[in-house]
């Protein structure tokens, strides 16, 4: 029986031609730190630091590599740009469609004093940004919002929450998780103050490697999260105030830094654009292949417009965790099944508390996994 992944929203597999080879270079060659010792591979990784910093500028149309941050994920760096920022009194705004990685961190300051506002979505995960406007209080100070959503694919209009935030002075901070590596994210274009971003989902680079891009304003305000050795100002003990040690105390994931710059490569020299229209047209096809089945409904937007190659259905009739099981138990076919730590978007969406089988592909999938994947649908329904 042939294996079929299809859980590309949970991490990418597999990943960019070159990642696991630059990783095992490092870790059988190189094998140092960085910021530490003044001898030649020492300085080797830390070239590549500095570079993979570059084309994360490159990525996001960003210029200040010293304010790119390395974490060990999005959730990591939305913790960092949410904990940090926020006061007692201090009141934000997110959208019904948030990943707990934005919703966590936010309940956990509740109790401090925080308070926050959730802008609803309609039942395809859109949102309307004119609904922000009444969420808008004297002591707001930001708006933090997913790109798109985990659950159903739908992309957010985060330009024209961008553009709010500038005109009302709040910070904006954004959760690229599923959108960077499919769209082209400007930076300047959104008027964000942060970006956090992750390696191993679109990026298609490995676990364990994210980060955020963040502005002087914001980086100035922000408090840390985590202090520690930073290879700099070892005289001093405490954490300097220069970017980017201010947030990367401790030993970075290097292996994971290697093997970022690998995917990025990757995909900057096959575009962006070029993987989007790949994954929209296997996204079509399964869309096409699987409307007709009349026991399953598709959840969130049943055409290409605005959203990612993500697609849950629900199967009223039956157990949803059952038919996943099922595909993978008779078919190979990996996806992934449940709430996808976003119970806010399932409710929205009219799929709390069932849940909802996701299928999500990659730029590594072909037309004969989306036949492949229709056709085994079919029959366990079916069956």
């Amino acid at each position: 029986m042939r294996e079929l992944y299809l859980d590309n929203g949970a991490t990418a597999f597999p990943k960019a031609p070159g990642v696991a080879e630059s990783m095992y270079n490092y870790l059988t060659k190189i094998g140092c730190n960085v910021n530490r010792g003044a001898y030649k591979s020492s300085f080797e990784a830390e070239n590549i630091v500095y570079e993979t910093r570059e084309l994360i500028c490159e990525l996001f149309n960003f210029n200040k590599t010293e304010n790119v941050i390395f974490t060990k994920n999005v959730t990591e760096s939305l913790n960092i740009l949410v904990k940090g920022l926020l006061k007692p009194g201090d009141h934000v705004i997110i959208s019904s469609m948030e990943h707990n990685a934005v919703v966590r961190p936010i309940n956990s300051l509740v109790e401090r004093g925080v308070e926050y506002s959730k802008v609803m979505c309609n039942r395809e995960g859109e949102l309307d940004p004119n609904d922000i406007y009444g969420l808008i209080k004297p002591n707001t100070k930001a708006i933090v919002m997913t790109h798109a959503s985990n659950v159903c694919g739908t992309i957010l209009d985060l330009k024209r929450v961008g553009s709010m935030c500038k005109e009302r002075g709040l910070y904006f901070i954004m959760d690229t998780a599923q959108t960077a590596g499919f769209l082209d994210i400007d930076y300047k274009e959104l008027n964000a103050d942060a970006i956090a971003f992750t390696g191993h989902k679109g990026l298609l680079g490995p676990q364990g490697i994210g980060g955020f891009i963040v502005n002087d304003e914001l980086a100035t305000v922000l408090d840390t999260l985590v202090e520690g050795g930073t290879g700099s100002l070892s005289d001093k003990e405490v954490q300097p105030e220069y970017m980017p040690d201010k947030f990367e105390a401790g030993t970075l994931n290097i292996p994971g830094i290697y093997g970022l710059n690998a995917a990025l490569k990757y995909i900057l020299k096959e575009k962006v654009n070029t993987i989007k229209e790949k994954e929209l047209f296997l996204l079509e096809n399964f869309l096409e292949g699987i409307l007709n089945i009349p026991e399953l409904n598709i959840v969130g937007k049943k055409n290409l417009i605005n959203r990612t190659a993500v697609v849950s259905i629900d199967i009223p009739t039956k157990d949803n965790a059952i038919i996943a099981y099922n595909l993978y138990n008779d078919f190979g076919i990996m996806t992934r099944c449940g709430l996808h730590c976003a119970p806010s978007a399932h409710q929205t969406l009219g799929t709390f508390p069932q849940g909802t089988i996701r299928f999500s592909f990659s730029y590594f999938n072909t037309i004969e996994d989306v036949k492949y994947a229709i056709d085994a649908i079919y029959k366990v329904i079916r069956s």
